[in-house]
């Protein structure tokens, strides 16, 4: 961690962008990323998702004040310097409130009109999906007085469940036969065994990057603060989702999409000094990394894809999975190429 002689702090600030630049001034004093910032806080029994953090630096009002407590404590400052940001957050909210807003102001976040503390807003990965119920037919209108035509009887609760069901089962079969039939002329399997995975060559996007061999795909464990990437059954490999960046030259850069820690890059740490640097997701832009990668291809006719890191410390080195390359959860790093490039080859699969 590389630090100044005194952390910087908010007693400057004259309106929330200034207090929010204060923020930012102090992560960058802190030297840490905000996975490391969110691992911290959790050691010290605070809640700070790295998302949170993010939204929280690109908005232009003040934060709440549990989440500010959280974010600088977090970023190493005495509980005198907490309670220094606390009342300059104080003063800044209590003056927006007796300001009167412009046209289109956003409100002071955390404070509501009255100057009591709104109700915590919940971060989008931390809301709930809403439970959806059935709806029961409304019962229809009792007949005009004049008409004489005979009343129908709705129909009891059961005979309306049961005749919706089978609405439900027929769509179902009609979707069903359609699907089979679409795939019975594309000249595939309804039970999709479409035969061996096609090899896919490196292209701007969002793709699933496979491992030749195992045909399993990169992704982190989900809960894992370390970005550790690993290979796992193509089905689940969500956590993240990656795509292809093209960078000047032969470079490229592989973009993570995490959903709880929203966007970054794989890299390697250190400069890929370590002779088996892991490949990791982590905040894109982190000088001390290696987040430049040459896409290969090798064999005659190609067979696959090396992924060699750019500028690492270690030369003729190659992404590997290390272990047993056809495992689950066999976690990836860089290693020296190897002739037969054993655990080496990729395929960049588009989504579809």
């Amino acid at each position: 961690m590389t630090r100044g002689k005194s952390a910087p702090d908010a007693r400057g600030a004259r309106s929330p962008a200034e207090f929010i630049a204060c923020l930012q001034a102090l992560k960058d004093w802190s030297g840490l990323t905000y996975r490391q910032l969110s691992a911290r806080a959790e050691a010290r029994g605070d809640v700070l998702p790295r998302s949170t953090v993010a939204n929280m630096l690109a908005r232009t009002t003040v934060p709440r004040a549990e989440l500010l407590a959280a974010f600088v404590r977090a970023c190493g400052a005495t509980p005198e310097a907490v309670a220094e940001w606390e009342a300059v957050r104080k003063e800044l909210a209590v003056r927006g409130r007796s300001e009167p807003p412009s046209p289109g102001a956003e409100p002071a976040d955390g404070e509501g009109a009255e100057g009591q503390e709104a109700p915590e807003d919940r971060d989008e990965e931390d809301r709930d999906e809403e439970e959806r119920s059935l709806a029961w037919p409304v019962p229809e209108p009792a007949p005009d007085a004049g008409d004489t035509t005979p009343a129908r009887i709705p129909a009891p609760p059961r005979a309306r469940l049961r005749r919706l069901l089978v609405g439900v089962v027929a769509v179902t079969a009609l979707v069903t036969a359609t699907v089979s039939i679409v795939v019975f002329l594309r000249g595939g399997d309804p039970g999709g065994h479409h035969g061996p995975p096609v090899l896919t060559a490196p292209a701007e996007g969002p793709v699933r990057i496979r491992v030749i061999g195992s045909d399993l795909c990169l992704n982190e464990r989900r809960g894992g603060r370390t970005g550790q990437i690993y290979q796992r059954s193509c089905a689940g490999a969500v956590v993240p989702y990656y795509s292809l960046k093209r960078l000047d030259g032969a470079d490229w850069r592989i973009v993570s999409d995490h959903p709880d820690y929203g966007p970054g890059c794989s890299g390697l740490p250190s400069g890929g000094r370590p002779a088996e640097a892991a490949l990791e997701d982590s905040e894109c832009g982190d000088t001390s990394r290696v987040e430049r990668f040459t896409l290969e291809p090798y064999g005659t006719p190609v067979t696959g894809y090396r992924v060699r890191p750019a500028g690492s410390a270690t030369p003729d080195t190659c992404v590997t999975v290390l272990g047993d390359p056809k495992a689950e959860w066999s976690r990836l790093a860089q290693s020296p190429c190897r002739a037969d490039a054993r655990g080496q080859l990729f395929s960049f699969d588009r989504w579809s």
